[in-house]
């Protein structure tokens, strides 16, 4: 069992995938971190439609998800002017771990990716790095969704900035 160092009680999860034992194992996981509001879906169309009625707090959603996959769902969370919540954190969880993949789900708006088979353990861990993640959203073009760079809250003034003194070489510093 997962030790969790925070209080899940009051927190609304939306649980979309086609496998009926997929979804029965994620929530049995959410339940044993303190998760009593649990929506499910099994397919895109029927996830967005719960996302407007319970209006979650966490989408966990499949890639593969016919007739409308994951990643549509994603888009229309993120773009469309019906979302009730386009800021709301979105695991994305799919066997299809490929690096273009994941670039894809990062560049359609996904907080955080998620390989199956998943542990308990790597699930707990993502959901609190949504809690304590605070990456601020970008809009830009025809991208929305949590910003894609992981540390761009570090300032890069000063000697820290790519080709401040620190960096520079000693020859150049020397002259100087």
């Amino acid at each position: 069992m997962v030790a969790t160092g925070y209080n899940f009680e009051k927190v609304s999860v939306l649980v979309c995938d086609d496998s009926r034992q997929i979804r029965s194992l994620i929530k049995t996981c959410l339940m044993t971190f303190g998760v009593k509001r649990i929506a499910e879906a099994t397919n895109a169309d029927e996830g967005f439609a719960k996302l407007i009625e319970h209006k979650p707090d966490l989408v966990i959603t499949d890639w593969n998800m016919p007739p409308t996959s994951g990643l549509e769902l994603v888009r229309r969370i993120r773009q469309s002017d019906d979302s009730p919540d386009p800021y709301v954190p979105i695991i994305m969880l799919t066997g299809h771990t490929e690096l273009g993949r994941v670039k894809t789900a990062r560049d359609n708006g996904v907080s955080s990716f998620l390989a199956k088979p998943m542990s308990v353990d790597s699930l707990y861990k993502r959901i609190v790095n949504l809690v304590e993640d605070h990456r601020p959203f970008i809009r830009s073009g025809d991208f929305f969704g949590p910003d894609r760079r992981f540390n761009a809250t570090v300032p890069f003034g000063g000697d820290e900035r790519r080709g401040g003194a620190a960096n520079a070489p000693a020859a150049a510093t020397a002259a100087a």
